[in-house]
C-alpha cells in the first residue's frame, strides 16, 4: 500500500445562513436507466421550501463523461441533464467533485450545469465543525490496478490525447470501459470481500491532516458509518439504483443536529 501525498486541503466555508446541506454520489446517470433518472429529476424539482441550502455531488454523477463537447448537441442526454441541473442551481447552490467516471467534467460543463467545482479532497466548514469531503477512490489503497489507471488518466498528457479524438471515438472507448466494468462487477458480486474499500489508516491520516472529525465519501457503494477511533469517523454515501430491490436512492442531509436520510 502507498500513501498518496495529501499535505494541503482546499477549504469551503459555508455562509452563516446555511441550515442544512445535502450530499449525494454515484448516481451513474445513464439513458439506459430511466428509473434512476426519473428519481433524480424528482429530487431536482422539489420546491425550494423542501431543499437544503446547498447540494454537494461527490463524484460519479454520470456513468461516463467523455468531454464537455458532449453538450454541443442540445438534444443529447448530457445537455438535458445539464439543463435540469442549471435550473435547480438558480435557487440552490450546487457543488461538484469529480469521480472515477466523470473526471473529465471541465469548466464548460460546470457552467452549463450551474455547478461550482470542488477539489478532491475539500474541507467544508459548516455548523461549527470541519467535514472532509472526497469521492473516496484515492483512499482505496488495496486497489492497486485502479490506482495505476487513475494516475494515468488524470495526467495532462493522457487527457490531451484522449480529448483530441472525435466524440464518436471517445464514446466508443467509454462503451468498452463500461462493458468491462459491468463484467468485473458481476464477477465480484458473489464475494463482497473482494470489493475494494477505503483504507482506514489512510482515512485517519487525511482527517488528522485536515483537522476534521468526519470524512464523507462515496465510490465504494457500501453505505455505512464507520467509527475510526479517537472521535474520528467516515460516512459512506449510497449509490443510486432505482431498479434494485429494494431501490437505492439515498440522500444524506446534514444540519446542525446531525445526519438524516431522505429519498427523492
Amino acid at each position: 500500500m502507498t500513501n498518496l501525498p495529501v499535505d494541503r486541503f482546499a477549504e469551503l466555508r459555508a455562509p452563516a445562513h446555511w441550515q442544512a446541506v445535502d450530499f449525494i454520489s454515484d448516481l451513474h446517470l445513464h439513458p439506459g436507466e430511466p428509473q434512476t433518472l426519473g428519481a433524480w429529476r424528482r429530487y431536482l424539482e422539489r420546491p425550494p421550501s423542501e431543499r437544503a441550502d446547498a447540494l454537494f455531488i461527490l463524484g460519479d454523477l454520470f456513468e461516463v463523461w467523455v468531454g464537455d463537447d458532449a453538450l454541443e448537441n442540445p438534444d443529447s442526454f448530457a445537455a438535458l441533464c445539464a439543463q435540469q441541473l442549471h435550473q435547480h442551481s438558480i435557487d440552490t447552490p450546487v457543488f461538484f467533485m469529480c469521480g472515477n467516471r466523470d473526471f473529465l467534467v471541465g469548466p464548460s460543463a460546470l457552467t452549463a450545469c450551474g455547478m461550482q467545482g470542488l477539489d478532491d479532497p475539500t474541507v467544508l466548514e459548516f455548523a461549527g465543525r470541519r467535514w472532509l469531503l472526497s469521492h473516496g477512490d484515492a483512499l482505496c489503497l488495496d486497489d492497486t490496478d485502479y490506482l495505476a489507471f487513475r494516475t494515468l488518466v488524470r495526467s495532462a498528457e493522457w487527457q490531451h490525447s484522449f480529448l483530441a479524438q472525435t466524440l464518436a471515438q471517445r464514446e466508443a472507448v467509454a462503451r468498452d470501459l463500461r462493458e468491462r466494468s459491468e463484467a468485473r462487477k458481476k464477477s465480484l458480486a458473489h464475494d463482497p470481500a473482494l470489493w475494494a474499500d477505503v483504507d482506514s489508516e489512510e482515512a485517519r491520516r487525511w482527517l488528522r491532516a485536515a483537522g476534521a472529525g468526519t470524512l464523507i465519501h462515496g465510490h465504494t457503494h457500501r453505505p455505512a458509518t464507520h467509527d475510526l477511533g479517537n472521535g474520528l469517523q467516515r460516512v459512506v454515501l449510497s449509490d443510486w439504483d432505482a431498479a434494485a430491490d429494494p431501490a437505492r436512492l439515498d440522500i444524506l442531509r446534514l444540519d446542525h443536529s446531525g445526519f438524516s436520510h431522505l429519498r427523492p
